[in-house]
């Protein structure tokens, strides 16, 4: 097989020296087709039920949803299964880092989010929520395209007053599955998601997972406010995050020390990794499990 090893290094130079001139001559017609990465919303088989799941909505994150308001205002405790992928979605990304990398950016954040209103508990143990996210699809962001476009946004950057889009060719997308059920396995929160990453706000990273990473944490975000609210936000329903969300944003202690078990979040170094077009395992040091996905879960054990 083919090695997918970048030399992140030798792609920004790459891109500088044989791009640049093509790619800022042709930046204004660029512009004008500049959008975003269309990923369908997938079904994997994976959720109790797809039934109560509503009408896809939604135009950059398409999802269908089920909430279920009277139960979920009287839960306590959550249970977080780590997450997988089906088998098509596995078979997209090449490295195996790479998928415990995405996998656990979900757990870190549903993890993260839930307890800051939640007593997390251990994987298997009673809880009156048990949460369990699956991948089904991965749109690997074009390594090569991704180099280039951020070696444009550095140069542009230093030669102009504004940032300029990224180039909207090899974009990158994710599709999870995701649901919370009750003691007894009755659902009583479904989502099925999609997005994919555009010009506008999303940052080129020289790494196949580079968009999809940061929409996993997007992801397992929004699906765990959606359970804390226990409804769907309104068009113009703007909230501002709380002291909590700012702090573990910058590698701050999450609510739980159970949450340890998916590391800190990058913070600052993960910014700064993002703005230059570093891979995100470069930023990123993951779970205490990295070398062993399948044992990427919320155990007894905590960090000091």
């Amino acid at each position: 097989m083919r090695s997918n090893k970048i030399n992140f290094g030798k792609t920004i130079t790459w891109a500088l020296q044989k791009n640049t001139s093509n790619l800022i001559k042709y930046f204004p017609i660029i512009v004008l087709l500049s959008g975003c990465a269309s990923v369908p919303l997938k079904e994997g088989g994976t959720l109790t039920s797809y039934s109560n799941l509503s009408e896809p909505k939604g135009k950059f994150a398409k999802k269908k949803l089920y909430l279920n308001f009277g139960v979920l205002k009287k839960v306590r405790t959550v249970s977080i299964f780590p997450t997988s992928f089906i088998n098509s979605a596995e078979r997209r990304v090449d490295k195996v880092q790479d998928r415990t990398l995405l996998a656990n950016a979900i757990d870190r954040a549903v993890c993260y989010t839930l307890s800051e209103k939640y007593k997390i508990v251990p994987t298997g143990e009673p809880a009156d929520l048990t949460i369990r996210t699956v991948i089904t699809d991965v749109v690997p962001t074009k390594s090569g395209i991704a180099g280039a476009a951020k070696a444009i946004s550095i140069g542009t950057a230093i030669a102009l007053p504004v940032g300029v889009p990224r180039l909207p060719f090899g974009l990158g997308g994710l599709a999870v599955e995701a649901e919370a059920t009750d003691p007894q396995g009755a659902q009583v929160a479904a989502i099925v998601w999609s997005k994919g990453a555009n010009s506008f706000t999303s940052e080129a990273r020289v790494s196949q997972v580079g968009d999809a990473y940061d929409l996993a944490a997007a992801f397992g975000s929004e699906f765990s406010r959606l359970i804390i609210e226990g409804k769907e936000p309104g068009n113009f329903d703007l909230r501002l995050p709380s002291g909590y969300e700012i702090r573990t944003k910058l590698g701050g202690r999450p609510g739980s020390v159970l949450c340890e078990n998916f590391g800190r979040q990058p913070g600052v170094l993960g910014a700064i990794g993002a703005s230059l077009g570093a891979p995100p395992s470069w930023t990123d040091k993951g779970s205490k499990s990295l070398s062993a996905p399948k044992q990427n879960s919320l155990s007894a054990q905590s960090t000091p």
